[in-house]
């Protein structure tokens, strides 16, 4: 037996995979036999995970306006991350893999062994809604995370980042096709297919081998092709302009960081100018102490004497407080020198970043207008079907081509 393995990015609608809401395309009287594997509230997920992250970004700031009051809004009304991310699976189709049938109950064991194991598999995504959907056309599985990561060194220390939590587990990305998430996506494909080898299926790569097509379905298949070259430029674009959202991120973090010093280098200023101030404000001190006092000479007293005795000790008492006062003060002139060095490097190579990034900045706000056009020429709701299209397609191509490469491979060892 071969099935398809099919992988989509979802619209994460949470309310219809628990089936709060119910679409027409349901059966109810099957929806007992659905299997849901956790329904948590995305924003208890938000807490968990972020909370403590966000305190400790809060007691380090020396600005109220830098504090973050909720995370969870924070990046819902932001454009640099989504909230979560939800992935559909499904084994075979409708025609051969129908949720009514045998094959269907088989379909339903492959995904339920497979979900069992998603979480500790991937550590970085926090699954809060899992269901397996069984009052359907055919048995699926919709997974819905938040991506997150530990340790950054921008911002939060624990963040929201898709594109990072899954290059801690393993999945750097490379070109505009072999991303982060089209990485993952063939790997847990993998996943999926030893479930069901396991139960007797093999995984079903579909072939671009094509018998000769009429003028009709040569046409179709080109109409079908320039939609699909219309959807990769979506999502080339999509990727780009997520590109330069990260890099606005990026500089602004660093010019957080460069203010933060520059209100360093303030505040040594200020320590100085009050060392100053009670060094006079205490100048009386050194006036009114007898060891700072040169004393009458006694009477008969020779002059020697009376520089070896009271003169030159005085001269050395003296002596040792202006090195004191000397060493203190060409230590704060060489840690505000070092301060404002720093400072002025920071500057210069902000400076220069943000003249590299103002072309390319120019460049994927266009992009973003062209995106907002197809957008509204298409809908919303179309582009995000196109995107899904292109990214299966890009995938299928993806899968192909390795096929191929291995297959010449084996034809040189002959």
């Amino acid at each position: 037996m071969k099935r398809t393995i099919s992988a989509m990015l979802g619209k994460g609608s949470v309310s219809h995979n628990s089936r709060m809401f119910m679409a027409n395309n349901i059966d109810s009287e099957r929806s007992q036999l659905n299997i849901s594997y956790c329904n948590t509230p995305i924003k208890d997920v938000y807490r968990e995970l972020f909370d403590d992250a966000v305190k400790r970004f809060n007691e380090k700031q020396m600005r109220n306006d830098r504090c973050i009051d909720d995370y969870y809004e924070k990046i819902r009304t932001g454009k640099q991350e989504k909230l979560f991310y939800e992935v559909i699976l499904q084994v075979g189709n409708k025609d051969n893999m129908a949720a009514i049938s045998e094959d269907g109950q088989l379909a339903c064991k492959v995904l339920d062994e497979y979900m069992k194991d998603f979480q500790k598999r991937n550590p970085n995504l926090k699954v809060f809604s899992a269901h397996l959907h069984m009052d359907e056309a055919t048995p699926h599985l919709h997974i819905d995370f938040v991506p997150f990561i530990t340790e950054s060194k921008r911002g939060l220390d624990t963040r929201v980042s898709l594109k990072q939590a899954l290059a801690t587990q393993g999945f750097p990305g490379g070109t505009r096709v072999d991303t982060e998430w089209n990485q993952w996506v063939k790997s847990e494909k993998e996943q999926l297919s030893q479930v069901m080898e396991r139960h007797g299926i093999e995984w079903e790569q579909l072939d671009t081998h094509h018998e000769h097509l009429s003028v009709i379905d040569y046409k179709k298949e080109q109409r079908t092709k320039e939609v699909a070259a219309l959807d990769s430029q979506i999502v080339v674009k999509s990727m780009e302009v997520e590109a330069i959202v990260e890099k606005k991120a990026s500089v602004k973090s660093e010019l957080d960081d460069f203010i933060a010093d520059a209100e360093k280098t303030r505040d040594n200023l200020n320590s100085i100018k009050d060392i100053e101030q009670f060094v006079a404000k205490n100048a009386s001190h050194y006036d009114i102490d007898p060891k700072y006092e040169l004393p009458e000479p006694k009477p008969m007293m020779y002059a020697k004497t009376y520089r070896d005795k009271f003169a030159l000790p005085l001269v050395k008492k003296l002596k040792d407080v202006i090195r004191s006062i000397l060493v203190r003060y060409f230590e704060r002139t060489n840690e505000m020198k070092s301060v404002i060095e720093r400072t002025r490097t920071q500057v210069w190579s902000l400076t220069e970043r943000i003249n590299k990034l103002e072309p390319e900045n120019e460049r994927l706000c266009e992009v973003e207008r062209d995106y907002s056009r197809i957008q509204r020429v298409l809908g919303s709701e179309r582009v995000k079907e196109l995107v899904s299209t292109a990214i299966a397609q890009e995938n299928t191509t993806k899968e192909l081509e390795l096929a191929a490469k291995k297959k010449r491979s084996r034809g040189y060892e002959r």
